[in-house]
């Protein structure tokens, strides 16, 4: 386990409603699952559409979060640099060369082996660092302490028996407990890939409250409307997907669906 903090660069004055700050203090989890060979990113933050921006991901390469003063261009380029061969250090070392903002910047990703590298620049705010675990990272900045990601960190490595979606809620939630994002709440997001150029799950809580609560209910319908559908898209194995009608039926008939397919 490998644990980094940036060094205090002094009191910072902060808004008691998120809702007026800076874009995308947060914390993240990015994982790899090599039993199922999926990768997933969970996020939540205090302000607006935190899964707009954050989260990046690509099938059998790897998983990113850019996060702090968000550079989305970062993402394409760690996971370019992944699918190049290079490790998870060297892809962020390379993508960061560019930027003459990288001491704002944090980033964390995983390639497909498991391993994984994280940057937590030097103008983050406080709290601010990451955890390294085996196949997985978390890291934040402008939490309420380090205690958010080692609670994170504990909770997801504690967890292996269940489902990678919810394991990184439940870390998440773990986080949140230990004093989250030290404005508050409002955004989440959970973005997980298996074989496709697309994700298996895309949940986004743009604007809530309880963004991490409302994040558990979507992944629950997610479960009953969505992944049983899974099987039958177009898929690079199946490119058309399902196309028999009265399969396709079928499967409408048994979710209690009075639905017809039109026939020529």
């Amino acid at each position: 386990m490998r644990r980094a903090s940036c060094k205090r660069l002094g009191a910072v004055k902060l808004e008691p409603d998120c809702k007026k700050k800076a874009r995308h203090m947060t914390w993240s989890i990015v994982a790899h699952d090599p039993a199922t060979g999926a990768f997933a990113v969970a996020v939540t933050t205090c302000n607006i559409a935190v899964g707009a921006t954050c989260p990046f991901l690509k099938s059998g390469v790897g998983a990113v979060s850019t996060q702090s003063m968000s550079n989305r261009y970062l993402g394409p380029a760690v996971l370019q640099g992944l699918e190049r061969g290079l490790t998870p250090a060297k892809a962020i070392e390379a993508a960061l060369v560019g930027d003459e903002g990288k001491g704002l910047r944090q980033i964390h990703a995983v390639d497909c082996h498991g391993r994984n590298a994280a940057w937590t620049g030097e103008n983050c705010v406080e709290w601010c660092g990451h955890l390294s675990g085996d196949g997985f990272s978390v890291a934040g900045n402008m939490l309420a302490g380090g205690a958010v990601v080692q609670a994170s960190f504990d909770s997801f490595r504690a967890n292996a028996g269940l489902a990678l979606p919810e394991r990184l809620i439940t870390a998440l939630d773990a986080g949140q407990a230990a004093g989250g994002d030290k404005r508050g709440r409002q955004s989440a997001a959970l973005v997980l890939t298996t074989t496709e150029d697309f994700p298996d799950i895309n949940l986004r809580v743009d604007d809530h409250t309880a963004p991490l609560t409302e994040l558990r209910r979507l992944l629950g319908l997610w479960r009953i409307q969505a992944e049983p559908g899974l099987a039958s898209r177009p898929s690079k194995a199946n490119p058309s997907g399902e196309i028999d009608l009265d399969v396709i039926e079928a499967a409408w008939i048994t979710r209690g669906l009075d639905l017809r397919l039109r026939r020529p």
